[in-house]
């Protein structure tokens, strides 16, 4: 029977895409180099200093991955500072209140970093639902390994058998198969080429997976 639900932020909670998009771009064209659109697809669902190991290593860089995490951080906080439009994922905070007033348990699985989840959480009040938060930035791997959602699952104080995932992108997915874990895949349109093939549950909507409704998955 569920018993709890580990989110994604980014593409899920949250329309982050194009702060992180903004942020990652200017980052880019500070150190000069141009990345393709589809190895920039590639990275979706990563933490930031995976990604920036993988450009320093696939651009021969001279300066180090911390270098351009701390110059990315950079432009994504004077963006989400100046951005007062920034608005939660339609349906997803009427989701999170379906499910935190039915008695499920809520964690949250992100590859964002602490300080961003933490922005995003104070902004829209979203600590009183979840009783724990994890980072892919404070762990040793990053999505498309488990790690995170092994923890997550692990922090829910259930079997990973009585949890699911809603993620919303190809890494996060795998991920989630990895753990052993229930994923239900939100293909939404700020969603970009990213595989939901092996997702067990496709979703267009967060109405599709309301309490009533998702309750009886795991049965």
């Amino acid at each position: 029977m569920l018993k709890a639900v580990i989110f994604d932020m980014d593409g899920v909670i949250i329309d982050s895409e194009p702060m992180h998009n903004k942020a990652y771009h200017d980052m880019f064209e500070e150190v000069g180099i141009e990345v393709s659109s589809e190895l920039y697809e590639s990275f979706t669902g990563q933490s930031t200093i995976n990604i920036c190991r993988r450009l320093c290593d696939h651009f021969n860089l001279e300066e180090s991955p911390e270098t351009l995490v701390a110059l990315k951080r950079k432009h994504y906080k004077q963006f989400f500072e100046s951005s007062s439009d920034l608005t939660l994922i339609d349906g997803v905070l009427e989701l999170i209140k379906d499910y935190y007033s039915n008695g499920l348990t809520l964690v949250l699985g992100s590859s964002a970093a602490m300080t961003s989840i933490n922005q995003i959480f104070d902004r829209f009040e979203l600590d009183q639902y979840f009783i724990a938060k994890l980072s892919g930035g404070d762990l040793k791997q990053s999505k498309p390994h488990p790690e995170i959602f092994i923890k997550a699952a692990e922090a829910t104080g259930f079997k990973k058998e009585e949890c699911i995932v809603i993620e919303d992108s190809t890494n996060g997915i795998q991920a989630a198969n990895a753990a052993g874990i229930y994923c239900v895949g939100y293909d939404s349109f700020h969603s970009k080429n990213q595989d939901y093939s092996t997702a067990n549950k496709v979703i267009t909507d967060f109405k599709e997976i309301i309490f009533n409704k998702v309750i009886t998955l795991l049965n």
